[in-house]
C-alpha cells in the first residue's frame, strides 16, 4: 500500500498524492525546473537549500544514483515532487535508485500529482511557500503551516550550506563528460592558482576550474578578504549558492574590497553578489529560471547559448553603475544574465556554464577566466 503525502501551498491550494523518499514534514519555497534529466544534481545542488523543488518531465528516476555525479557532499533540497517515480533503474553506472537515496538523506518525496497543474499555477501566481507532509493530512492545518513558514527573502542561506574547513581541489571533470577526450590527472608547477569561495558550490564548477589548468583552493564563503589574499591567488572565484543574495553582506564587503586586486570571475550567486558589491540592486523573480534549456544572448558575439539556470534573484539593470557592462541577457525575459567590469579584470554570467548534465554552450567561460588570469600575472609568474 502506498502511503498519502499532500503539498499544500500558502494560497490555499493543496495536492493529494503518495509519499517516497523518507516520511516526515517540510517547509520551503515550491519551484519547479524542467529538465529532462539531471535530477541527481538537482537534489544535491546547494542551490536549493529551502526549496520543493518539482520536476515537469513526466518520470524520474529512471537511471538512478550514483555517487560520481554527485554535485556536493548530499543532497540539500528541502522537498522533491515528481508525477511518476520510475520503478525500474536501467543504467550500468546506477549505484542505488532514487527512492533508498531519498530515505538515506532524510529527503521528503511526492509522487502521483498533476505536476502539469501545479506548474501552471506558480507560473501564473509565482513561487510561494508551501509545506509537504506525509505525517499531518489535515489540509487546513498544513495551509496554515505554509504561511507561517519563512521563504527565501531576506534569509541567509549560505551559511546552511557553507564548507567546514578549506580544500585543496585536484578533481577533474568526469571521464564521462570528457566524450573519450583526455582527463586531466596533474598541474604543471607554475599553474596559476584560484581561490574559490564556496557559498554552495557545485563541485562541477571546482572540476572545470582545474581542468581549466588552475591549481584551486577552496574557502568558506565566509572568508575575510584579508584571508582570501593571504593565499597569494592569482584568480578568485565566486561561487553559486542559495536563496537570497542580499542579507550575504559579508561577501558583498569581501568582493567589494578585492576588485582590482586579483581576476574574478562569478557564477549565479556569484554574481548577483558581484553587481551588489559594486552597488547595484537585486530583485525576487516571479517563479525563477530552473531548467537546462534557458536561450541566452552572447552580446559579444551575436550567438546563442542554450543555457543551466538555477536561480530565483536577478540583477536589476536599471540599478547598475557606468562601470558595469550587461554582456548577455534571457531571450524568454530580458533578464540579465551577464556583466563584465569596465575598470577592473572581472565578469560573471547569472547560468551555469558548468551544467551537467548539460547543456555545454558556454564552457568557453573558464578558458576566458584562465586566459584573463594569464593577462594579470607577472611575467615572472608565467
Amino acid at each position: 500500500m502506498q502511503k498519502p503525502a499532500k503539498l499544500a501551498l500558502e494560497d490555499g491550494t493543496v495536492y493529494t498524492g503518495f509519499a517516497f523518499g523518507a516520511e516526515g514534514e517540510v517547509d520551503g519555497e515550491v519551484c519547479f525546473n524542467t529538465s529532462m534529466t539531471g535530477y541527481q544534481e538537482i537534489l544535491t545542488d546547494p542551490s536549493y537549500r529551502g526549496q520543493i523543488v518539482v520536476m515537469t518531465y513526466t518520470e524520474i528516476g529512471n537511471y538512478g544514483v550514483n555517487e560520481e555525479d554527485f554535485e556536493s557532499w548530499k543532497p540539500h533540497l528541502a522537498g522533491f515532487v515528481v508525477r511518476e517515480l520510475s520503478s525500474r533503474v536501467s543504467n550500468w553506472r546506477a549505484q542505488d535508485d532514487l527512492d533508498s537515496f531519498l530515505k538515506r538523506f532524510g529527503i521528503v518525496g511526492l509522487q502521483g500529482i498533476d505536476t502539469r497543474a501545479l506548474v501552471r499555477h506558480i507560473r501564473e501566481l509565482g513561487a510561494m511557500k508551501g509545506v509537504l507532509s506525509t505525517v499531518d493530512l489535515d489540509d487546513t492545518s498544513l495551509v496554515a503551516k505554509a504561511k507561517a513558514s519563512p521563504g527565501l527573502v531576506g534569509r541567509d542561506l549560505v551559511r546552511e550550506v557553507l564548507p567546514s574547513a578549506p580544500r585543496e581541489w585536484a578533481q577533474p571533470v568526469s571521464r564521462w563528460a570528457k566524450l573519450g577526450a583526455q582527463v586531466r590527472e596533474q598541474l604543471p608547477p607554475d599553474a596559476p592558482h584560484v581561490v574559490a569561495l564556496d557559498f554552495g558550490m557545485k563541485y562541477n564548477i571546482a572540476r572545470h576550474l582545474f581542468d581549466s589548468g588552475c591549481r584551486v583552493t577552496v574557502l568558506p564563503g565566509t572568508a575575510t578578504s584579508e584571508e582570501v589574499l593571504s593565499h597569494r591567488p592569482d584568480g578568485v572565484f565566486l561561487s553559486n549558492g542559495p536563496g537570497d543574495p542580499e542579507p550575504v553582506r559579508y561577501a558583498q564587503e569581501t568582493i567589494a574590497q578585492l576588485l582590482g586586486k586579483v581576476p574574478v570571475f562569478g557564477i549565479c550567486l556569484g554574481h548577483q553578489l558581484l553587481a551588489l558589491a559594486c552597488g547595484a540592486k537585486t530583485y525576487k523573480l516571479k517563479f525563477g529560471h530552473r531548467g537546462a534549456n534557458q536561450p541566452v544572448m552572447n552580446k559579444e558575439t551575436g550567438r546563442v547559448e542554450i543555457t543551466c539556470q538555477n536561480h530565483g534573484f536577478a540583477v536589476d539593470p536599471d540599478t547598475l553603475p557606468p562601470y558595469l557592462e550587461v554582456t548577455h541577457w534571457n531571450l524568454n525575459d530580458d533578464t540579465v544574465e551577464g556583466l563584465v567590469h569596465l575598470e577592473v579584470p572581472a565578469f560573471s554570467v547569472q547560468y551555469h556554464p558548468e551544467a551537467s548534465a548539460g547543456p555545454h554552450d558556454s564552457h568557453y567561460l573558464f578558458a576566458r577566466f584562465r586566459d584573463l588570469i594569464e593577462q594579470s600575472r607577472p611575467s615572472s609568474a608565467r
